[in-house]
């Protein structure tokens, strides 16, 4: 059984959210483009897709890209309606790549090869960070510093004595969301720039203190 004093340290209990951020440079492109073809023949439009597809990884790779994997193929079937009518569009056939770049400058380079040699889809340009986890967990010591910082300045200002002891610590964070730049299909002669930015990874802790 706790005796008083057990009793009123369970009672004196202060609780804080703390957070923490730490701004990450992108090292990892994600790039998803590719090719749609339409046609009243599904074997036609295959064939034109299959032809522009290898064109356009053809192109990538005397660039020296190599990490390219099929994202998606699909085919499908077209219909428009016209006063209640069913009306037969032929067939749609997509292929998306997805290609992934550690040269960050090569970014606007790739697309623009892409697109200059039959890409007409660019669906995802995401800039993301090889090791996640070291970073996120820099940012956590940050959040459990900023929890403490807090309890510390309270009780100065309660003036009470007290030297924060954590009795619980709740992880809330949440995983980072991708930063996902727009592109706009565009002709010309120059490069298309894109830039990565920055990316901030965050954590937020509850701890409960007793004093």
């Amino acid at each position: 059984m706790p005796n008083i004093d057990e009793q009123q340290s369970q009672n004196r209990k202060m609780t804080f959210t703390g957070r923490g951020q730490v701004s990450v440079n992108p090292d990892l492109a994600i790039i998803r483009l590719g090719v749609q073809t339409t046609g009243e023949d599904v074997t036609a439009a295959q064939s034109e897709n299959a032809k522009i597809s290898s064109q356009i990884l053809a192109a990538l790779k005397e660039l020296g890209v190599t990490d390219i994997k099929t994202y998606q193929y699909q085919i499908e079937k077209l219909y428009d309606y016209e006063n209640g009518t069913k009306i037969d569009r032929g067939y749609s056939v997509r292929n998306i790549m997805e290609i992934r770049t550690g040269n960050m400058g090569q970014v606007g380079v790739i697309i623009d090869t892409a697109v200059y040699n039959g890409a007409n889809v660019v669906d995802l340009i995401s800039f993301e960070v090889s090791h996640p986890d070291m970073y996120y967990q820099q940012a956590l010591n940050l959040a459990i510093r900023n929890a403490y910082q807090k309890a510390k300045t309270v009780s100065t200002g309660l003036r009470i004595m007290f030297d924060p002891v954590p009795i619980l610590i709740t992880e809330n964070s949440l995983q980072p969301i991708p930063y996902t730049p727009t592109y706009a299909l565009r002709e010309g002669a120059y490069t298309t720039p894109i830039e990565s930015g920055s990316k901030q990874i965050e954590a937020s802790v509850t701890v409960e203190y007793v004093y």
